[in-house]
């Protein structure tokens, strides 16, 4: 497996991550430990997880694997931010979103103790919250590496302003926001300004939430999965966006490959360009983990990119990426 530098801080990562949102949720201890194990066996060493992941549940069971395994082995990405509500178990409300200063450290400690570890290597703003000066954020959160709790700070779904101004502050590693095939809003701006600061990318849903692998049936959909609740994933826009992946799966049996490692092998491909971007797909089976690995192996000449490039275009995909609700939460 390849490295990756993040950002500019003399750190690096493999050249995929593991997303853990799904682990802590739903799984069993030992299941987690092997899909764990199964992304150090593949090279991947970057473990993306947040507080809000299970309620806590996910940062412990990386926590419980981190103390098996043995220290140094793992990179840990958490975040604070985003606060659970009735979808997580907890209370009757909607999520909400926390950026005070004087929150950041509790939920930093918070995490390090389910960790069990001494330093955070990236620590995100899960969400930010606009009546929050960034300034004030950020400036919390840079006390957290002044105290040495925290490595490299990083920021999730912000606009490129805020990347910007944040940056002045104190300086960001990495901006953790969704890009993929069917999702390329972070090339009209964000990219751009990533590249100029020398930010790394992190894509999170690289494989539109399993979509792009071609083995999700959306009639099949649970109702309490989110993603039953986007428009993407519903009606016309489903049959449509299933259409585009038809043919993504031809493109990639002709190159003896599956579409998520085709998906995943046109991101690490953008990367080359810069700035450096790091895909984490999320999955909780072992299998997946090896599959996707493979994927950094992969080659794309320049004229496959610019099919894959043509046949996702943003005009192509059907339906809005968020619900009105959720999208109010992203890209401040």
């Amino acid at each position: 497996m390849q490295r990756t530098a993040l950002g500019s801080f003399g750190m690096s990562v493999s050249a995929l991550g593991l997303g853990c949102a799904g682990i802590g949720r739903g799984v069993s201890e030992s299941d987690a430990h092997a899909t764990m194990a199964a992304a150090l066996d593949s090279g991947i060493d970057f473990f993306d997880t947040a507080d809000l992941y299970g309620v806590g549940a996910s940062e412990s069971l990386i926590g419980r694997f981190i103390a098996k395994s043995g220290p140094g082995r793992v990179i840990v990405a958490t975040k604070f931010g985003s606060m659970p509500g009735a979808a997580d178990g907890v209370g009757t409300g909607p999520r909400s979103v926390n950026n005070h200063p004087d929150y950041i450290p509790q939920a930093c400690d918070a995490s390090l103790r389910r960790l069990g570890i001494e330093a955070i290597d990236i620590y995100y703003m899960h969400r930010r919250d606009p009546a929050v000066p960034i300034a004030d954020s950020v400036g919390a959160m840079s006390r957290l590496v002044e105290a040495g709790k925290v490595r490299c700070l990083g920021l999730s779904e912000v606009s490129a302003s805020t990347l910007r101004a944040a940056h002045l502050i104190h300086p960001i590693a990495a901006l953790q926001s969704e890009y993929s095939l069917w999702m390329r809003d972070p090339e009209a701006d964000v990219l751009p300004v990533c590249a100029e600061l020398g930010i790394t990318f992190v894509p999170f849903s690289p494989l539109g939430r399993a979509f792009l692998t071609g083995t999700l049936a959306v009639e099949t959909l649970d109702a309490k999965d989110f993603r039953a609740s986007l428009p993407r994933f519903q009606g016309h826009a489903a049959v449509q966006n299933a259409r585009l992946v038809s043919e993504l799966a031809a493109f990639a049996a002709i190159r003896n490959a599956r579409p998520a490692q085709i998906a995943l092998a046109w991101l690490l491909a953008k990367g080359q360009a810069g700035p450096s971007i790091v895909p984490i797909p999320g999955t909780r089976r072992p299998a997946y983990v090896t599959e996707n690995a493979t994927a950094a192996d992969i080659v794309l000449s320049e004229s496959d990119i610019a099919a894959l490039d043509a046949l996702f275009a943003p005009c192509a995909i059907a339906g809005a990426r968020y619900t009105p609700e959720e999208a109010a939460r992203a890209g401040t």
